[in-house]
């Protein structure tokens, strides 16, 4: 009887390894050549961008992070003549390509209108909301106003008392101020503190 060779002695075995060698390899050729493809992409992307572009962008960092402004007055900020006077394809390649929390931004300026302010609540959600304000939407400004932990009694007696002893008002007119829809807006019951505690 004749011994059977090995299965590796075989000529079949060698031409399957050679094969799966042939597989394997461009395979691994492919995807580094996609991704350093898609890397020199991403380095063509850059080197198109003008630099005008970025240096809006840089500005609407700025504006979004260190003043927290909202969507609409950073734009305007942009693209005013008193501004910075991006073009308007400038500023538009700025505002798509911000990363900003627009909510966080109008929480961070409610904070800023009740501890350095006093104001009520109702003059920090429309001062929020105006046009001649900070012109966040109703829903980023609602989401400030709902989030913000204000003692709104405290504030409405720091207001009084500006207007009781540095500005000599009695204390009806002090009341009307503080309650007026003309003035601060803030609640009966916060006026009533106000003037219950000025001294």
């Amino acid at each position: 009887m004749r011994k059977k060779k090995p299965f590796f002695k075989k000529w079949w075995f060698w031409l399957l390894i050679v094969i799966v060698i042939f597989i394997i390899v461009p395979k691994g050729n492919s995807s580094s050549t996609s991704s350093s493809s898609s890397m020199k992409t991403e380095q063509v992307k850059k080197k198109q961008t003008p630099k005008e572009y970025e240096n809006a962008l840089i500005k609407a960092k700025n504006y979004s992070n260190i003043m927290h402004m909202s969507k609409d007055s950073i734009y305007k900020q942009l693209t005013s003549d008193s501004g910075e006077g991006f073009s308007e394809k400038a500023a538009n390649y700025a505002m798509n390509n911000l990363k900003a929390n627009y909510k966080k931004n109008a929480l961070a300026k409610a904070k800023s209108y009740s501890q350095d302010q006093h104001m009520s609540k109702q003059g920090i959600l429309d001062q929020l909301t105006s046009d001649s304000g900070e012109k966040f939407t109703e829903e980023e400004a609602q989401y400030a106003v709902d989030n913000l932990k204000a003692n709104y009694n405290k504030n409405a007696l720091a207001k009084a008392k500006v207007y009781y002893n540095d500005q000599h008002m009695s204390k009806d007119s002090v009341k009307e101020q503080l309650t007026s829809t003309y003035g601060e807006k803030f609640t009966e019951e916060e006026a009533q503190y106000a003037l219950n505690h000025l001294e």
